[in-house]
């Protein structure tokens, strides 16, 4: 694609923009109310109704990581856990009519804030760099250089991603190391770039807890409560991920079972580090511009 035949003012790029301003002003209050004692599911809550107050969907559950936890960990319908003395993750997306912004933000109620301020730092050293004609493995590489150089290790299997419409991770993928196989960045492309940083390993794995599902294609099924439970996720939520929570059939949990086994759904398990490790995270979503990138979600 050829810089000029992009027009960043396009109404794909002000969705994009609204999404992410929508998110950043979200992110900051449900940051505020992260505190020992406080709920996880009345955090999530708040931050996807102030979504909807403020005129955008979420894109997917919040996520809400503690300590070894990485991605895709958010409660359940009923939920009663509170913070503790812990490192907390909130990752949070919001789109606009399916153009999309993701951002997360490490709270550190650990008393380990060098481990919170390597992810950012590392962040800001990616967005220094950031324009045309970059690859995405020197972006990488200067994450992991910024992680490494406060004495921590990026999680190598956990990547930043392109945002697609209705689609929450497409190409290009932008590593959090330095990689010798890289894509090439070009005006228009918009990414959210997301830096993890952890005292463990740098490999997260898959647990066995999933509160989170996407459509994984369409499909017909006979029972009454899976066949609502379809319904309301082709129309409401697409391909975007969703949380079982968020269901309106009274038994949700069996209608995803039944969905699943029949690969009309797949979930996203927790993914965490080692037991006793602590991981870090921090996202913003860009959109690559002639001279460097706009943050949408600043």
């Amino acid at each position: 694609m050829a810089d000029s035949d992009v027009d960043l003012d396009a109404e794909q790029y002000e969705k994009h923009r609204e999404a992410g301003e929508i998110l950043a002003q979200v992110r900051e209050e449900a940051a505020e109310r992260v505190e020992v004692g406080a709920s996880h599911l009345e955090i999530a809550e708040y931050a996807e109704d102030r979504i909807r107050e403020l005129g955008g969907e979420p894109a997917f559950p919040v996520n809400i990581s503690i300590d070894e936890e990485a991605a895709h960990a958010t409660p359940g319908a009923g939920d009663e856990t509170t913070f503790g003395e812990e490192m907390i993750n909130l990752d949070i997306g919001v789109h606009v009519d399916g153009w999309l912004a993701d951002t997360a933000v490490t709270v550190d109620l650990s008393g380990n804030p060098e481990l919170a301020e390597a992810p950012a730092e590392a962040l800001d050293a990616a967005l220094d760099i950031i324009e045309p004609g970059i690859e995405t493995g020197t972006i990488g590489a200067e994450i992991e250089d910024v992680i490494e150089g406060y004495g921590y290790n990026p999680v190598v299997n956990l990547t930043g991603h392109g945002l697609g419409h209705w689609e929450q991770h497409t190409e290009p993928t932008i590593p959090n190391r330095s990689v010798s196989q890289g894509t090439t960045l070009e005006v228009g492309d918009v990414v959210a770039i997301e830096p993890f940083a952890t005292d463990g390993t740098g490999k997260v794995n898959e647990g066995s807890d999933e509160e989170i599902f996407a459509l994984e294609r369409e499909g017909s099924v006979r029972n009454r409560q899976a066949r609502q439970a379809l319904e309301q996720i082709t129309e409401e939520f697409k391909t975007l991920p969703f949380a079982t929570r968020w269901l309106d059939t009274s038994r949700a949990k069996m209608a995803l079972r039944r969905l699943k086994s029949e690969d009309i759904v797949h979930g996203y398990p927790v993914l965490k580090e080692d037991d006793g490790a602590l991981v870090s995270q921090k996202e913003h979503t860009i959109i690559v511009t002639e001279d460097g990138c706009e943050v949408t979600t600043k």
